[in-house]
């Protein structure tokens, strides 16, 4: 009997850790009003609206959808830039230690984070082709870990900041040798928010 658990115990734990190191996607929801102020201010308005009260209401809506439609050109623009700032770091093969390079963007990711106080980001770790997809998996979260505890320790809010790991699922560069590999190996900075 305590042999049959000794040879499940390790499978359990393997189980779990992989169960526990799955990341799961945060689903970001877009803060709009459904209906515009407008609208709903000519709806109270009741049955006494006449037909220049309908066109004015009707150019509010139409002024307050253009309103909407740039705010969100803005906002797509803010965080394209804000993308763009973002250095990725790579790793190392078989390793989650950061190297000086990978310092060194940090130092200039944790300047944007700096700069954008309200901006969420999520850290996405990535690893090559080689090992099985569990074994990658928990070292792409380790990859994002490191980043996200050296970002911590600079002084961004950990609340501001999240992980995950896509293992060898999303490569940056398709290959089979070293030169492909060193690219993959890497951590991504995400906009979340």
């Amino acid at each position: 009997m305590k042999r049959s658990i000794n040879r499940l115990l390790p499978v359990l734990c393997a189980g779990m850790f992989v169960y526990g190191g799955c990341a799961t996607q945060e689903v970001v929801k877009n803060d709009e009003p459904l209906i515009p102020a407008a609208t709903t201010a000519s709806r109270n308005q009741g049955a006494t609206t006449n037909a220049s009260d309908k066109a004015i209401a009707a150019t509010n809506v139409k002024s307050s959808d253009d309103q909407n439609k740039s705010q969100q050109i803005h906002k797509s623009a803010e965080t394209g830039t804000l993308r763009n700032a973002f250095e990725n770091i790579y790793f190392d093969f078989d390793s989650s230690a950061l190297s000086d390079a990978a310092r060194q963007s940090l130092v200039k990711n944790f300047a944007v984070l700096k700069q954008k106080p309200q901006s969420r980001i999520r850290v996405a770790g990535h690893c090559d082709e080689r090992g099985s997809g569990e074994y990658n998996l928990a070292l792409g979260e380790r990859r994002a870990q490191a980043a996200v505890h050296y970002l911590t320790t600079m002084g961004v809010q950990a609340g501001r900041l999240s992980t995950i790991s896509y293992g060898k699922e999303k490569p940056a560069v398709s290959g089979h040798d070293e030169e492909a590999w060193a690219k993959n190996r890497r951590d991504e900075f995400v906009v979340s928010k």
